[in-house]
């Protein structure tokens, strides 16, 4: 495997470029996802000639002044069969000016826009550009992504530096801190500002830095509320609009009534698993977010309505994950860092639920079928090889 530390982030084919192609001779796409995460550069892959780089007439960003003149004044770039905009959402009137662009143009410019958190939001709305764009969430880079082969180096990488492109490419411990604590200081005092009304930015702050803690663990939203001192409907909200911000997701459990499962308590995980403490956290965190980039990839490019949530029930015993595909569970995932027997609870929830497959990964080369129960026990980078994860 080549030395990932070496590999241009601008050489690596995101994995939705070929479902973006594609829709992008029908429709307008929009491409959201979390700061830093490369929407710019995916964006400028698109470009049909050179340079390739923000210096192109046909990329247009509303933070540049000269842009905005451009894109007020109906000034697109002559002979060019794409234009990308970006952070255009900024823009109070932003919605007009681009559906009057595509209901315009469409038939000889594709449109691509990328945004923040803000656009995400916006999306999930009702809007007067329905039915005239895609919308896409571009995850971080994850095993398959990065290296096809899914070697067990790579998967030390990324649990090491996490999925995004600056401190995976920099493969530096000291660099990675620096865009870590960068990286954090720019949503808080840019996106959050940006996005919603809110006074207690400190406060949020030092609910940014408890979170690492709870990766894993139903979340108890009243215990955050006392550590805050503020109402439960206050860390309710804050939680949200974290989540809205791509810097941690929850998810909700799963089951019926005869495994008696729990119905609330939600678990939540962080957009950046480096964040999390190292060991199993960290792991479990790594493999959720995978997960959860498999579950938006079918939406996103096939229509599917898809979920992540995890099984526990009343006594306690619990299965890291299970994903839902059109309602119906597709399959579930428990996670070990080491290469241990199979989980007790992974055999109780196989005999009494009518999910097709229960898997088992872990960091070690193990790969065996418990004979009993059918659980899958394996590496987790063939985990990720089996099921074409994206």
């Amino acid at each position: 495997m080549p030395d990932i530390t070496h590999v241009s982030k601008h050489a690596l084919r995101r994995y939705l470029w070929t479902s973006v192609h594609d829709d992008l001779a029908r429709k307008m796409v929009f491409i959201g996802g979390p700061r830093q995460v490369g929407k710019t550069t995916f964006a400028l892959s698109f470009l049909m000639t050179p340079p390739k780089n923000e210096t192109h007439p046909a990329y247009m960003n509303w933070d540049r002044a000269d842009h905005r003149e451009r894109i007020l004044s109906g000034e697109m770039p002559s002979n060019e069969k794409i234009i990308l905009l970006d952070e255009i959402h900024k823009y109070a009137r932003w919605r007009g000016l681009v559906k009057g662009l595509y209901d315009t143009q469409k038939s000889k410019l594709s449109i691509l826009v990328t945004g923040s958190a803000r656009l995400d939001y916006y999306c999930k709305g009702g809007d007067s550009l329905q039915g005239r764009y895609h919308y896409y969430r571009l995850h971080p880079i994850s095993l398959r992504e990065l290296d096809p082969a899914a070697n067990t180096k790579t998967v030390q990488q990324l649990l090491r530096f996490g999925g995004f492109p600056e401190p995976l490419f920099a493969g530096s411990e000291r660099e990675h801190r620096r865009w870590q604590k960068e990286h954090q200081d720019r949503f808080l005092r840019d996106d959050l500002r940006d996005l919603e009304q809110v006074r207690e930015v400190s406060l949020i702050e030092l609910l940014v830095n408890h979170l690492p803690r709870c990766v894993g663990s139903p979340l108890s939203v009243r215990s955050l509320s006392g550590l805050l001192q503020v109402s439960h409907e206050s860390a309710e909200r804050w939680l949200t609009i974290l989540e809205r911000l791509y810097v941690c997701f929850r998810i909700a459990p799963y089951g019926s009534a005869r495994i008696r499962a729990v119905k609330k308590e939600r678990k939540l995980y962080l957009w950046d698993w480096s964040q999390a403490p190292e060991g199993g956290p960290r792991f479990e965190n790594m493999v959720a977010s995978q997960l959860l980039k498999y579950c938006h990839w079918h939406e996103d490019t096939q229509g599917r309505r898809m979920e992540l949530r995890y099984l526990r029930d009343t006594d306690k015993r619990e299965v890291d994950f299970v994903v839902l595909r059109d309602g119906a569970a597709e399959f579930t995932v428990e996670c070990k860092t080491g290469e241990r027997g199979v989980s007790p609870a992974s055999i109780y929830f196989k005999e009494r639920t009518k999910i097709p497959a229960f898997y088992q990964v872990h960091l070690g080369s193990k790969d065996f079928t418990h004979a009993g129960s059918g659980v899958r026990v394996l590496p987790f980078e063939r985990f990720c090889k089996e099921l074409a994860l994206p």
